[in-house]
């Protein structure tokens, strides 16, 4: 495997756009049960917030030494101001949106005792279409600063019009990596590369029996979706990635399973960097292998610096 491309990483320009979250974590101590309920009291004794869905993968670029863009939409609140203060300090040229409709900054509450996830809590609602169009736009100017979109999809609305910006990339000549969510692939038509895991891909084309029936799905849609690559990433059992040239497999390289929160990110991430970098899809997929068998072994949505992957 070549060496990671340090200094042709610190010269690339990434554009993050997708749905904005920030990962709240409440750690403490299980001592007893409640009296008003068979649940465990947790006496909560730290607070801490992580940048999460495309966010995340905006830290994970800048952590490998890139230059990062991020667009999105937030809410008018506290979870939205902690993911600007949160970007800001990650080195993240941040281009938020603040709904005007009174939507609340998707938010992730996960409450922790003896570092075992005990509960979590979701806050989100879809943005307004004015929101939506006003992303699209400020997309649309920014996109010939940049050499790679990078899509990142929660289904939680902001890709809403999906369509639009894969338009305005590809009018750019932009590298379009997608993280898809659902079932109708077809919204993603014309982008460069889709990186679904082994259930997106199951809802996308169907259950495979084999690796030769997984090959002709695979090929199937990546040909009907105009893409240049289609890289499945299958936990345990590794990513698959499927060219024009046909099929390549790395073993997944996790020595410990700690937290998988983020870990897709962080694979989307070094994906993107090591491609815009100089590197071939089969040798950014071996770099995006072994950045997520770090990332899996720390707590909660994390990081992986350049330094670590080399």
């Amino acid at each position: 495997m070549k060496p990671f491309p340090i200094r042709e990483v610190q010269a690339a320009r990434v554009l993050v756009v997708g749905d904005i979250m920030l990962d709240r974590y409440w750690f403490g101590e299980v001592e007893r049960i409640s009296p008003e309920a068979p649940v465990p009291v947790v006496r909560v004794a730290r607070r801490e917030d992580r940048l999460g869905g495309a966010a995340n993968v905006a830290r994970n670029i800048a952590a490998l030494g890139a230059h990062v863009g991020l667009v999105g939409v937030i809410g008018a609140d506290e979870a939205g101001q902690q993911v600007r203060l949160l970007a800001h300090e990650a080195l993240i040229e941040e281009h938020l949106l603040e709904d005007q409709a009174k939507m609340p900054t998707t938010l992730k509450m996960r409450v922790l005792g003896r570092q075992q996830q005990l509960l979590r809590v979701d806050f989100e609602q879809e943005p307004s279409a004015e929101s939506l169009a006003a992303l699209v736009s400020r997309v649309s100017k920014m996109m010939a600063q940049y050499d790679m979109l990078v899509l990142s999809d929660y289904a939680k609305g902001a890709l809403a019009e999906v369509e639009k910006i894969i338009a305005v990339a590809r009018q750019a000549g932009v590298t379009i990596l997608v993280d898809p969510k659902g079932h109708e692939y077809q919204r993603y038509l014309g982008a460069t590369i889709l990186t679904p895991n082994r259930i997106e891909m199951q809802q996308a084309v169907g259950l495979w029996h084999t690796e030769a029936d997984l090959e002709l799905r695979a090929q199937r849609l990546r040909e009907s979706l105009n893409l240049e690559a289609l890289l499945i990433t299958r936990s345990e059992q590794g990513m698959t990635l499927f060219t024009e040239a046909g099929r390549q497999h790395v073993e997944a390289q996790a020595h410990e399973v700690f937290d998988v929160s983020g870990a897709g990110d962080t694979v989307l991430a070094t994906l993107a960097v090591a491609r815009v970098a100089g590197l071939s899809w089969y040798e950014s997929m071996l770099w995006a292998n072994r950045a997520g068998g770090i990332v899996v072994g720390k707590l909660g949505t994390s990081i992986v610096s350049a330094e670590e992957l080399s």
